[in-house]
C-alpha cells in the first residue's frame, strides 16, 4: 500500500474541463468518503480549488490509478504520483510551488481544510494523516524560509493587476464583487489598497456581504439586487462558489443603455465559472477568466525562478527526514504534469 495523487490542474486542463470536476468545500468530507468506498482505497483525501483537483488514496496503484483517472474524465487530463513523489507533490502543493500564482497563499488553508474534512468524515488513516501534516510543516518552512511569496502572490491580487492593466488606474473605478469568501477578502484589500473609489460586495449570505463591506468601508448588497448594482460599476470580479454561472448575457444587455454603453470588465475568478462566456459578445464588454491570470502569474514567476530550486531541494530533504519513520515506498510518479510552466 503507498501514497498515491491523482490530479488535473490549470497547466493539463483548461477551465471548462476543471470546473466539471470541481467540489463545494462544503462536500470535501464527504466526497473523500466516497472515494475511499468508491476505490477500494484504504484512505482518502480530496482537494478542490479554482486551478485543481486532486485525489490522494492509500491504495494498489496498479488496481486503484485507471479509476480515479475515470472519476476525473479520464487520462487526458489527468497526471499521477505515487509513493515518496506522491508526498513530494503534495508538499510542492501546500508550499505554492504548484499554484498558477507562484507562492500563493490561499492554497495552505484550502489543502488544510480539505484534511480537515475527510479526517472528520472518517476518510483517513495513519498514512494520508502523517502525510498531511507533514506537508503543513514544511509548506510553513518553505514560506518562511525562502522567498518564494514576495511579489504578488494572491489570485486576488492578480485579478486586480489585470483591472489596473486595463484600466490604466482604480482611483475612479467602481467594483462589485460576487461572493464574501478569502479570495474575495484578498481581493477587497487590493482594490482598497488601489484606491479604487466605491466597493460593492454582494453575496448569497447578506450577513458575510456586510462583514466585508465593512471591513473595506465598501457597501454590501443582497444578492438578489446585483442586478442594479452592475448599471453603475465598471469592474466586477466573480467569485462565488456556485455551481453555476450566475451573470449572463441578457443581464448585461439589460443594462448597457443606462450604462451609456461604458466600457465594462468582468473578472472571473471562479470556478466553476460565474460569468457566462457569452457575455464576451457584446461590444464594450471584456471579459477575462482565471486562465487568464496565468500570464500575469508567470511574470512573477520568472523573477522568483531561483527560489523554486531552493524551495525543491528543501521539500525533498524535510520529506526523506520523515519517509523512514512513514515506511513509505519510494517509487515514482503514475503520469506527472509539466510543473516547469
Amino acid at each position: 500500500m503507498e501514497w498515491i495523487c491523482v490530479g488535473l490542474n490549470h497547466r493539463t486542463a483548461p477551465v471548462e474541463v476543471r470546473e466539471l470536476f470541481a467540489v463545494a468545500p462544503a462536500k470535501l468530507g464527504q466526497s473523500a468518503f466516497e472515494l475511499r468506498e468508491a476505490s477500494g482505497a484504504e484512505e482518502a483525501v480530496v482537494i478542490s480549488t479554482c486551478n485543481r483537483t486532486e485525489l490522494y488514496v492509500v491504495g494498489d496503484a496498479q488496481k486503484i490509478v485507471p479509476g480515479l483517472e475515470a472519476m476525473l474524465g479520464g487520462a487526458e487530463h489527468c497526471y499521477g504520483h505515487r509513493g515518496f513523489e506522491a508526498g513530494v507533490h503534495l508538499c510542492r502543493v501546500a508550499s505554492g510551488l504548484d499554484s498558477m500564482v507562484l507562492g500563493e497563499t490561499e492554497i495552505f488553508g484550502q489543502v488544510k481544510n480539505a484534511y480537515q474534512a475527510a479526517l472528520a468524515a472518517g476518510a483517513t488513516g495513519g498514512k494520508l494523516n502523517k502525510l498531511f501534516q507533514k506537508s503543513f510543516s514544511i509548506g510553513k518552512k518553505v514560506r518562511t524560509e525562502t522567498g518564494i511569496q514576495e511579489g504578488a502572490t494572491s489570485i486576488g491580487n492578480v485579478a486586480v493587476d489585470l483591472a489596473e492593466k486595463i484600466f490604466g488606474h482604480l482611483k475612479n473605478s467602481e467594483v462589485m464583487i460576487l461572493g464574501a469568501g478569502e479570495i474575495s477578502r484578498v481581493t477587497a484589500q487590493s482594490l482598497q489598497s488601489r484606491g479604487a473609489r466605491s466597493i460593492f460586495v454582494a453575496n448569497r449570505s447578506y450577513d458575510r456581504a456586510l462583514d466585508l463591506a465593512s471591513q473595506m468601508n465598501g457597501q454590501a448588497v443582497r444578492f438578489d439586487d446585483w442586478k442594479q448594482v452592475l448599471a453603475q460599476v465598471d469592474v466586477v470580479i466573480g467569485s462565488t462558489g456556485a455551481p453555476h454561472t450566475i451573470v449572463h448575457k441578457d443581464d448585461v444587455e439589460s443594462v448597457r443603455r443606462k450604462r451609456k454603453y461604458r466600457p465594462l470588465f468582468f473578472i472571473d475568478i471562479a470556478v466553476p465559472r460565474d460569468i457566462d462566456p457569452s457575455v464576451a459578445e457584446i461590444e464594450e464588454v471584456y471579459l477575462y477568466d482565471i486562465d487568464t491570470l496565468e500570464q500575469i502569474a508567470s511574470e512573477a514567476r520568472v523573477k522568483r525562478a531561483k527560489q523554486i530550486e531552493v524551495c525543491e531541494a528543501m521539500i525533498r530533504e524535510e520529506l526523506h527526514k520523515a519517509v523512514n519513520d512513514m515506511s513509505v515506498k519510494r517509487s515514482g510518479f503514475v503520469r506527472e504534469a509539466d510543473s516547469n510552466a
